[in-house]
């Protein structure tokens, strides 16, 4: 083994530490740190672990709310009471720079390690969710990439037993280098069996378990925390190895463990491995921790105490187990065939003592590792870019001009934005668990809680181009398209976690948008009463070449009481009304429209009215409750036209037209068919509660018409478009699956 290189100011720059921060580092410990001492502050004052230049703002978004149970950051995931003695413990997180250098164990393990924060709460995943951005599909690059991503959390998840049910795949030159990769998990657990990270009562016993520790994602923390280039590649060390199979092991035994009331607290290893969990879990229960390192199993010979605390392999956990309950703790372990070790005990000196090979190699005060403790905060310039003013002030007439609206359409259903993810979706397992009442294709997933008659409605969402346009309102628009997308399958909207991807927040003009994005989201979120349970932010997402459009992807959780008072997102019956909710504006600005035909990103982002968007979605809850409505879709990419062509083809077995009157008033006929007018939804209403349904928009202020009727076997809108069923679905379904096609037989 090589011996320690000796700590300089030098080292720690390359650590990622500031010269300040080395500085602060040294008055803390009033000594030179030993490396093994460099490195964990390396990793624990990194922006992936301490959220050094975002929590200012992040602390500024609503975190509690009437079902709240567990706030943001207390915990590994958030946790919100519905009802029944259960609560939902829910999560979403990025793996972003894993992907971009080795794309398939990157999205593996992004799927396995927000499982983990969901299961050491002591809730049973019961469902798996993702978000994936990636460049255009005509690079073989983009491609390889999401291929990998693909089959990455296709792969984790189908082995672990985990449904993958709901999701977004969106595409832009911006995402070429920097793909990016989040993973969101729900969960449920009973009230009396939660689980928590902490490490407290002197005495008691720490215990690793699970995988072997090797140097696989040694500094992965670090790597999440700088710009892709082209010494990225060489970090491939950096990207941890998965496997399912031990992953299922490891949950069933945490969720007895939980059970039998062995443990004091439990946290995965995630990011910075060893060094996190038993700092973190130190620092929430104000103790302190020895550990010794010769008692970690390990995978390979010869590692350094540096090499073990900071490695990030994956399926390992550490607990804390009640003094004189060990045995039985080991028992359950031994039982679920996994490989365990007793590492130390917790103290009540409030330091965190490492050992390794007989000599103490770290001995530091947790609480000046820990997030909320003494890490760094920082509050970094904000400056508006002075090319959004340029953005937003383009005249987009030009782009308004007549041309073969049925062209358009059809253009636009194969938009790789728009068109049918069925071969993406086909690759996961989204009914495993009998949970899913509703999968992938629709508006929001809904799954079946059992034993009880309550089902829960997630959804990702984000159009990255109007966050782009308009950061505060774009963030906005994000959580009012997932609460839509909710409110359309009958549920509560009742709280929301959020993975922030954005650029350098050392850039003035890039923190802007992050910065901007996050009083946004607090806007919105406020006016649905929708807690920000937790979530992860994910800066330095550019390279030399690109940097990605900012990106504040919000997982949605919905709650509806009686499961069997749902609709599904497309027409069911023909004769059906078609009731249109909201009103449609002149606003190409970030359409889909505007970037799939012209190549053009420019405008502003839709107007949004917030209590508007609230009283539509009681609408739509109110009549679906009622039993008045046979199917509800929101209007989002692509505009009214897009909308209207899906609600006709998502059934694929049995498609049904419609015929539509639009009344264009003063619009152009491009804003009428494809603008994406925010607070918009399409429902199918049985002839004989129309008038009901237009009764309650009606009293509840909301702009509603009738629009026709279901049936036949062509979409009709006005006398812009006249198109066939089959023509329509052709374009819709077959554009992904005959793109990958033509590129394999290419190739």
């Amino acid at each position: 083994m090589k011996p320690d290189p000796p700590v300089t100011l030098d080292l720690a720059l390359q650590h990622g530490l500031s010269e300040e921060e080395y500085q602060r580092l040294l008055d803390i410990l009033g000594r030179t740190p030993t490396y093994a001492e460099l490195g964990v502050f390396s990793v624990m004052w990194s922006e992936h672990c301490c959220y050094k230049n975002s929590i200012a703002h992040l602390k500024t978004l609503p975190r509690k709310g009437p079902r709240t149970l567990v706030e943001a950051g207390e915990e590994n995931a958030g946790l919100v009471d519905i009802g029944h003695g259960l609560a939902v413990a829910f999560k979403i997180e990025s793996h972003n720079h894993p992907c971009a250098v080795e794309p398939y164990q990157g999205a593996a393990t992004g799927v396995g390690g927000i499982m983990r924060d969901i299961f050491t709460m002591g809730a049973r995943p019961i469902a798996s969710l993702d978000s994936l951005h990636f460049g255009p599909l005509d690079n073989a690059r983009h491609r390889f990439l999401m291929d990998g991503v693909v089959r990455g959390v296709g792969d984790y998840g189908n082995c672990l037993g985990i449904p993958t049910v709901a999701g977004e795949t969106y595409f832009h030159e911006g995402y070429g280098t920097n793909p990016i990769v989040n993973c969101m998990a729900v969960g449920v657990v009973r009230t009396d069996r939660i689980a928590s990270a902490i490490a407290e009562g002197e005495g008691n016993t720490v215990i690793i378990y699970g995988s072997r520790t090797g140097r696989d994602g040694i500094h992965g923390a670090t790597f999440a925390s700088e710009e892709i280039s082209e010494e990225s590649e060489a970090k491939r060390s950096s990207v941890q190895v998965g496997d399912p199979f031990a992953e299922k092991l490891l949950l069933e035994a945490t969720l007895e463990l939980v059970k039998s009331g062995t443990l004091v607290g439990v946290q995965d290893m995630g990011a910075a491995g060893i060094t996190c969990s038993s700092s973190e879990m130190a620092a929430k229960g104000k103790a302190g921790i020895i550990i010794d390192l010769d008692k970690v199993p390990l995978r390979e010979a010869g590692m350094s105490a540096y090499e073990i605390l900071l490695s990030e392999s994956q399926e390992r956990m550490l607990a804390v187990v009640h003094r004189g309950r060990e045995e039985e703790a080991e028992a359950i372990l031994d039982r679920w065939e996994l490989l365990h070790s007793r590492l130390g005990h917790v103290t009540n000196d409030g330091r965190m003592r490492v050992l390794f090979q007989g000599r103490e190699v770290c001995d530091v005060p947790p609480f000046e590792l820990a997030l909320g403790g003494g890490a760094p905060v920082y509050h970094r310039e904000s400056r508006r870019p002075a090319k959004l003013d340029e953005y937003n002030a383009a005249d987009l007439s030009p782009y308004r001009a007549d041309r073969d609206w049925n062209v358009a359409l059809l253009e636009m259903l194969a938009s790789p934005n728009v068109c049918d993810k069925g071969w993406v979706t086909r690759q996961y397992d989204s009914t495993v668990r009998t949970n899913t009442v509703q999968g992938p294709g629709g508006d929001a997933a809904l799954l079946w809680v059992k034993e009880t008659d309550t089902a829960l409605a997630v959804t990702t969402d984000c159009n990255p181009r109007f966050v782009y346009l308009n950061p505060r309102r774009g963030a906005a628009l994000a959580v009012a398209e997932a609460a839509r997308n909710v409110s359309c399958t009958g549920a509560q909207p009742i709280a929301i976690t959020n993975c922030l991807n954005f650029g350098n927040p050392y850039k003035p003009e890039s923190f802007y948008f992050f910065a901007e994005a996050v009083a946004g989201m607090g806007e919105a979120c406020r006016a649905f009463d929708t807690p920000v349970t937790g979530g992860n932010v994910s800066f330095y997402n550019e390279s030399e070449e690109t940097s990605i459009l900012p990106t504040p992807v919000i997982g949605m959780l919905g709650l509806l009481e009686d499961v069997t008072k749902t609709v599904r997102s497309h027409f069911q019956q023909a004769g059906d009304r078609v009731v249109l909710l909201g009103t449609t504006k002149p606003e190409l600005g970030g359409s889909e429209y505007l970037w799939h035909h012209y190549g053009v990103l420019a405008g502003d982002a839709p107007a949004l009215d917030l209590d508007l968007e609230k009283r539509t979605q009681e609408v739509v809850r109110q009549a679906i409750a009622g039993g008045w409505v046979r199917s509800a879709h929101d209007c989002a990419e692509g505009g009214l036209a897009v909308a209207l062509a899906e609600c006709c083809l998502r059934d694929r077995e049995r498609p049904l037209g419609a015929t539509v009157a639009l009344e264009p008033g003063d619009l152009a006929a491009a804003d009428l068919l494809f603008a994406e007018s925010a607070s918009r939804i399409i429902l199918s209403v049985p002839p004989e509660h129309a008038a009901e349904v237009l009764q309650l928009a009606a009293l509840k202020g909301v702009p509603a018409a009738d629009l026709g009727a279901v049936g036949g076997d062509r979409l009709v809108l006005g006398a812009w478009v006249d198109l066939d069923l089959a023509r329509m679905a052709e374009a819709y379904y077959n554009a992904l699956p005959a793109y990958f096609q033509a590129v394999a037989a290419a190739e």
